[in-house]
């Protein structure tokens, strides 16, 4: 009896041990790199803007952050890619006006951004920046509207692809002041530049960070920048809403991550990127390439960005375009 007794303890206490063990913990995010896809050329604003981001959070969370460049498509290729991606943290997509433009001006997306993405952070806000080659007569906004006018039909705009803002500033400009200019998209606004700096094509509104690199450089001259009011970094710029009332163009740069992504793991990249946004060293590289830090909650950067898509969708259809 006694020995039955004891054999009976023996197996209450294993079948208790296994009900009451800790299960092992999750393994902290990120465990390994993650892969950040941008849909543009190296060298251009959204590639500089994310290696100084991807740097910052490399070193603030322990696991290297990829910068991946999946040209094309306005975007689109990136942004389709990081969608089909498993929903676990390890593959982003940069995010910026162009996504929210790509919903109305492109019919026959494979995804909806909005249902198939999941807001993660903001990082900054900035303008684009109407350039012009040296060679290209007009001296000032009115001037190019003036000239503009006079050759209709013979002045051609470069892009960093269609329906990014970069393109859509342009088709809002050309649907305001009644120009009628000739579209040109590249891959990107880094291999656009060449052209336009050998007058090939005459001008980009570009984004702000490489617009303001090539002006400094004196390859272009600037004539306006496409936010409401002057822009801070470049107050001598005037904005071409002071010509053109009503003319608003201003970007934003965030962090989405596909569907279905743990809550955790978008709690720990907005936390990450809200500390690197209070960082007086990173802060001052951003104001370098002309941007505004903007820190938001996952759901302030969901809401911005579908408010964008509105404003967008507007635009679109107010100039009138779209692409297949």
């Amino acid at each position: 009896m006694l020995r039955i007794l004891r054999k009976s303890v023996f197996g209450l206490a294993v079948l208790f041990g296994l009900f009451s063990a800790t299960p092992p913990a999750a393994a902290a995010y990120p465990d390994r790199p993650v892969h950040w896809l941008i849909g543009f050329s190296p060298g251009g604003p959204v590639d500089i803007v994310a290696r100084i981001m991807a740097q910052w959070l490399s070193d603030r969370l322990g696991q290297q952050f990829i910068v991946e460049n999946r040209t094309g498509s306005g975007g689109n290729i990136a942004a389709a890619a990081a969608i089909s991606s498993p929903p676990d943290g390890y593959t982003l997509l940069f995010v910026a006006p162009n996504n929210a433009i790509s919903t109305s001006l492109y019919k026959k997306l494979p995804f909806d951004f909005l249902r198939d993405t999941a807001p993660v952070a903001s990082i900054m806000q900035l303008t684009n920046m109407l350039v012009v080659s040296n060679a290209f007569p007009p001296k000032s906004v009115q001037e190019f509207i003036d000239y503009c006018k006079a050759n209709p039909g013979k002045i051609t705009y470069a892009s960093s692809g269609n329906g990014t803002s970069v393109h859509m500033s342009a088709e809002l400009f050309k649907a305001m002041t009644k120009c009628d200019m000739v579209h040109v998209p590249y891959r990107g606004s880094a291999v656009a530049f060449p052209d336009i700096i050998s007058n090939k094509v005459q001008l980009i509104f570009d984004n702000l960070p490489s617009a303001m690199e090539q002006v400094k450089g004196g390859n272009v001259r600037a004539l306006g920048v496409t936010s409401p009011q002057r822009w801070p970094s470049v107050p001598d710029v005037p904005a071409i809403a002071e010509t053109v009332p009503g003319f608003e163009s201003v970007g934003f740069y965030g962090i989405s991550a596909p569907k279905g992504t743990p809550p955790e793991v978008i709690e720990t990249l907005n936390k990450a990127v809200g500390e690197a946004l209070k960082d007086p060293k990173l802060v001052a590289k951003l104001k370098d390439v002309g941007g505004l830090p903007k820190p938001m909650t996952p759901a302030e950067f969901g809401k911005l960005v579908a408010d964008e898509t509105e404003k967008w969708r507007k635009v679109v259809e107010f100039a009138g375009v779209s692409v297949d």
